[in-house]
C-alpha cells in the first residue's frame, strides 16, 4: 500500500508516517508547504504549498492507496483576519475537498480526515459526553468549518465511492507538544503556584500514540468504511488531576492552590481570558464505545505511560538548552 499524509512535518502527521515506516508493507509520501521540511528517510517528500482550492496535488494522490490528512487551518488563539470563517472554510472546506476530489479521481481508496471534536461542540455536562452520532453543533469558526468539511467529504464518498473516514480527536498530547499545555509543564517544571487546585471537571484527552494507533487501524479495518469516530484515551481527568499527574511525570510538585471555579472565572473575565477559564474549568467528555465496538480498538497506551513520554520529551529539550523553559 502506499500512503499520503498531508501535513507530514506537524505533529501528528509525524506521529503517523514515524509509526507507520515501522510497517515494512507501506510506501510512504508525505506532503508539506515547502521544500526542505526533515522528514524521515523512508518517507518520500512533496512540496505542494498551502492547502487552498486551487492547489495542484497531482504530484501527490498519484498512485496513492489511501490518504491520510492532517493538513488544515487550526484553532488560533489570537485571530487577526477579519472574516476567520471565511478564511477557515476557504482551507478546511473548500481546500480538503479539492485534495480530496483529485484523491478520488487519482483512484485512491481510502481517504481518513482528521476532523475535531469541536464538531460536536464546545462543552459538556459532567456524566454527559459526546457520542460520535451525535447531532453536530459546532460553534466556533474551526468547529464550523471542520463540520463542513465533513459533509462535503461524505458527499463526495457517496458521488467517486472513495471510502471517507472521519476520526474527531480531543485534545491530543505527547512528545512535541505546543499551546497551553506546553504553558502547564512549563509552570509546573518552574514550581509556581498555580491557583487550579479546586477544579472538578471531567475532560477526555487522548495521547499522541492513541490517535495514531486509531488512524493506522482506520486505513484497514473494513468496518471503518465511511464511518465517524471520536476517539480518547478511555478515562477522563479533571484539570487538577491532570496537573497532579503531570507533575508527577515531571518529578516536580504540584503547587496548586485552591480558589473556587467561580472565582476563577470571575477574574478571567475582568482580564480578558474568558475562554481559557472555559477550558480550564469546563467538562468536555467523549464517549469512545462505537469506536472501541465497531473496531474492537482499545487505546494501547495508558495515561500515564504517556504523560511520562511527554514529560521526557519536554525534561530533554530543556537540558538541551540549559534551564530557561521560557
Amino acid at each position: 500500500m502506499r500512503l499520503l499524509v498531508t501535513g507530514a512535518n506537524g505533529l501528528i502527521g509525524r506521529a503517523v508516517l514515524a509509526r507507520a515506516a515501522t510497517d515494512g508493507t507501506l510506501q510512504l509520501r508525505g506532503t508539506t508547504r515547502n521544500h526542505g521540511a526533515e522528514l524521515p528517510d523512508s518517507v518520500e517528500p512533496v512540496a505542494v504549498g498551502d492547502l487552498l482550492p486551487e492547489t495542484d496535488w497531482s504530484r501527490g494522490v498519484d498512485g496513492v492507496d489511501a490518504i491520510v490528512h492532517t493538513a488544515a487551518r487550526v484553532h488560533v488563539m489570537r485571530e487577526v483576519i477579519a472574516d476567520p470563517l471565511a478564511e477557515f472554510r476557504r482551507v478546511n472546506v473548500d481546500g480538503t475537498l479539492n485534495l480530496a476530489r483529485q484523491a478520488a479521481d487519482a483512484g485512491v481508496r481510502r481517504f481518513v480526515f482528521l476532523s475535531s471534536v469541536k464538531v460536536n461542540g464546545e462543552q459538556t455536562w459532567p456524566g454527559a459526553p459526546y457520542h460520535a452520532d451525535d447531532v453536530p453543533a459546532p460553534i466556533d469558526p474551526y468547529g464550523i468549518s471542520k463540520h463542513e468539511g465533513e459533509l462535503g467529504l461524505r458527499g463526495l464518498a457517496q458521488e467517486s465511492g472513495m471510502d471517507v473516514v472521519i476520526i474527531r480527536p480531543v485534545l491530543a498530547y505527547g512528545p512535541g507538544v505546543k499551546g497551553n499545555y506546553l504553558s502547564l509543564m512549563r509552570w509546573l517544571y518552574k514550581g509556581l503556584p498555580l491557583p487550579l487546585g479546586a477544579i472538578h471537571n471531567q475532560r477526555s484527552l487522548v495521547a499522541l500514540d492513541n490517535l495514531v494507533d486509531l488512524i493506522v487501524t482506520c486505513l484497514h479495518h473494513p468496518s471503518a468504511r465511511n464511518e465517524t469516530f471520536l476517539v480518547s484515551d478511555g478515562e477522563d481527568l479533571s484539570t487538577t488531576g491532570l496537573l497532579r499527574r503531570t507533575a508527577a511525570a515531571l518529578g516536580r510538585p504540584a503547587r496548586l492552590i485552591s480558589v473556587p471555579t467561580s472565582v476563577l472565572r470571575a477574574a478571567a473575565r475582568v482580564l480578558g481570558k474568558a475562554d481559557l477559564a472555559k477550558r480550564l474549568c469546563g467538562s468536555l467528555q467523549v464517549d469512545i464505545s462505537k469506536t472501541r465496538e465497531r473496531l474492537g480498538w482499545t487505546p494501547p497506551v495508558t495515561i500515564d505511560d504517556a504523560l511520562k513520554q511527554t514529560a521526557q520529551h519536554f525534561l530533554a529539550n530543556v537540558h538541551r538548552r540549559g534551564t530557561s523553559v521560557a
